[in-house]
């Protein structure tokens, strides 16, 4: 039963208007003075509000000292009295879920830097090592070794662009443009480009992309004239992700397998991307989305995988939300399956 703060107090006034009244009508029975009753009847009234009062800002001033942790930094502290039910128990609930949510934002600042540093650290390493290599006459500055250069230069570019990508979905400054597309040729224009990226880069394996050419990819739309309205580079940068994540993980000549169905609206879509990989185990699922996020499972790497940057799947997550559309891993009976949801009319901007 839920007593509201306004109920309480009324209580205690229509209280100590009883106390008074019955004080009074006792005085009157017994010839008491009546000085003495309204002595004794504020003395009553004021232990009664003390006490109610006590109720009332004791929770109040635990709720200030803990502001004041968190203004300082501290977001280990929660308010008590959560479980009241009146006023009182929802800034209490309130309070607590806001430090929850600035010390999840905290962590996740922290292991940004950390991430982004190792990130950033390993191409540059391995550059300035092939540079001292030429600058102290160790090697020569044949065509190689400006290819193993320019492979750790290209992946920093990657990486730059990854983040200045989330940096543009974060603030809200990618305008989608969506338009009306046949499914068919579209995506198969996206497996082929994904093919032909990975005959080029060859035996690459600090490129944070896949390089493998003995994956099979195999596009299924059903049906063959089937249409969608979406953003086409936006949802070009979601398929890509998918799919070079998927080949990185699957097995020696396997299979990725991209599907294309009509979803339950007008010019809706529904994808999948499956992979005949080790899978993702179900307690990781609701974070395999998150930034620089590779797992924790060590059969997650396939034998084409370097570990990424752990972006792909973020970004892929933003592009989809930006759509007013759903990602995530559906079930499968092997690998790994990832779902998208398309809902055909684009979500109005605020």
């Amino acid at each position: 039963m839920v007593i509201s703060i306004k109920t309480k107090l009324g209580a205690l006034v229509v209280g100590a208007v009883l106390l008074t009244s019955c004080l009074a009508l006792v005085a009157i029975r017994t010839s008491t003075e009546f000085r003495y009753i309204t002595i004794f009847a504020m003395i009553a009234t004021l232990l009664i509000t003390q006490f109610v009062a006590q109720s009332l800002t004791a929770p109040l001033d635990e709720m200030t000292t803990v502001a004041g942790t968190i203004s300082r930094g501290d977001f280990s502290r929660r308010v008590r009295g959560a479980d009241r039910r009146d006023e009182l128990g929802d800034l209490a609930s309130t309070i607590n879920r806001m430090a929850d949510d600035l010390e999840a934002v905290d962590r996740h600042r922290k292991e940004l830097v950390a991430n982004v540093s190792h990130e950033l650290r390993t191409p540059i390493a391995a550059l300035r090592a092939v540079l001292e290599n030429v600058v102290d006459g160790v090697s020569e500055a044949d065509p190689e070794t400006m290819r193993s250069a320019l492979k750790q230069t290209e992946r920093l570019g990657r990486l730059v662009e990854t983040l200045l990508d989330l940096s543009r979905l974060d603030n809200g400054v990618v305008a989608l443009r969506a338009s009306r597309f046949e499914v068919w040729p579209y995506l198969s224009g996206v497996l082929r480009e994904a093919n032909l990226a990975a005959s080029q880069r060859g035996l690459s394996s600090t490129s944070g992309l896949h390089n493998r050419t003995d994956v099979h990819l195999h596009l299924d739309v059903s049906p063959p004239e089937l249409v969608a309205v979406a953003d086409a580079e936006r949802l070009h940068q979601v398929m890509a992700n998918l799919i070079d994540n998927a080949v990185k993980h699957s097995p020696p000549h396997g299979r990725v397998t991209v599907r294309a169905r009509r979803g339950p609206y007008p010019d809706s879509l529904e994808l999948e991307v499956e992979d005949e990989g080790p899978g993702i185990p179900e307690s990781e699922r609701h974070k395999v989305f998150e930034r620089f996020n590779r797992g924790t499972a060590p059969l997650r790497q396939g034998p084409g995988s370097d570990g990424g940057t752990g972006l792909g799947l973020a970004i892929a997550r933003w592009a989809v939300d930006l759509h007013g559309g759903g990602i995530g891993v559906a079930e499968s009976s092997r690998g790994c399956r990832i779902r998208v949801t398309l809902p055909g009319s684009l979500p109005p901007r605020d």
